[in-house]
């Protein structure tokens, strides 16, 4: 072989060697990282996901919360709108004496909800924030002859408890609304004795019962009232629609100006008098108090 031929073979394993060390390092490059880099890699994208999780649980409960805050909307105003049908039953009830079985079942188990469920509580409150308004605008005058006129009749429970379960719930409803309504009188009776009024309570009950009523309210509280007004034992106890209208007339006669008459009875709307100053407050009334039986004389 000649010296070319020997050259000519010397290049091309030459460059076949070359070829394969080429190749060889191609397929050994790459990206490299350390131990250290991959795992803060690895933590990250972990962390990444976590945060994503984190994220979805955050979403779903948002739009837990969002569905049951307008279920409670939805609930709420079914009770709201109930409770107003019952109330305009309640209400055409009492205007027309009519008895208990007039008003729809319904209302029996809101009755109970509407005491326990406090939003008669909170209807009292409102009340209380109007009289009082009304009252620091207005101030008795220096003759002593300016007197509010309150009706008792509903802060006190007259009959015992019933056995039955639902009368017993409907008993228990009508003590706790009653306890309700004798706390908030109390505070505003006590507020006009401090703004210097003569104070006129009012009952529907027989004279008879006058110890255990002045009792009673002793024992809540109630003091240094300027007169206790009751039914006389010979005055029919059926009309008692057209009471409050005798009683004014008794008061007047005697040369008191009643300014105010506060009450949770509609007979309250039957008193008229010329004298547009006088203001009338019909506290809220539970609708419980319409299945409460009619105590005897």
């Amino acid at each position: 072989m000649s010296a070319y031929g020997h050259e000519h073979m010397y290049s091309t394993r030459s460059l076949s060697a070359g070829s394969e060390m080429g190749s060889s390092f191609v397929l050994e490059s790459g990206f490299y990282i350390t131990s250290f880099s991959a795992t803060i890699f690895i933590a990250g994208f972990a962390a990444l996901g976590l945060l994503l999780v984190t994220l979805l649980v955050s979403m779903a409960m948002m739009l837990q919360s969002c569905q049951n805050s307008n279920g409670g909307i939805i609930e709420l105003r079914n009770i709201n709108n109930d409770y107003s049908y019952c109330k305009i039953h309640s209400l055409h009830a009492k205007l027309n004496n009519l008895e208990e079985h007039n008003v729809p079942n319904i209302c029996k188990d809101l009755a109970l909800q509407y005491i326990k469920g406090g939003q008669y509580a909170r209807d009292l409150d409102s009340t209380k924030s109007v009289i009082e308004d009304y009252f620091n605008g207005v101030k008795p005058s220096e003759d002593g002859f300016d007197v509010v006129l309150i009706d008792i009749d509903s802060l006190f429970q007259w009959n015992p408890p019933h056995s039955s379960n639902l009368l017993l719930s409907i008993s228990n409803c009508i003590i706790d609304a009653k306890y309700l309504k004798r706390v908030l009188m109390l505070r505003i009776y006590k507020n006009l004795q401090a703004g210097g009024w003569s104070i006129i309570l009012l009952s529907r009950e027989s004279g008879t019962h006058q110890n255990v009523t002045i009792n009673h309210l002793v024992d809540a509280g109630f003091r240094g009232w300027s007169s206790l007004m009751m039914r006389a034992d010979d005055e029919d106890s059926t009309k008692e629609n057209e009471y409050f209208s005798r009683q004014r007339n008794v008061i007047q006669t005697k040369g008191f100006r009643i300014k105010s008459i506060i009450s949770s009875h509609v007979d309250i709307l039957t008193v008229t008098d010329a004298d547009t100053g006088m203001r009338k407050f019909l506290l809220p009334d539970p609708i419980c108090d319409m299945f409460e039986p009619q105590r005897s004389a």
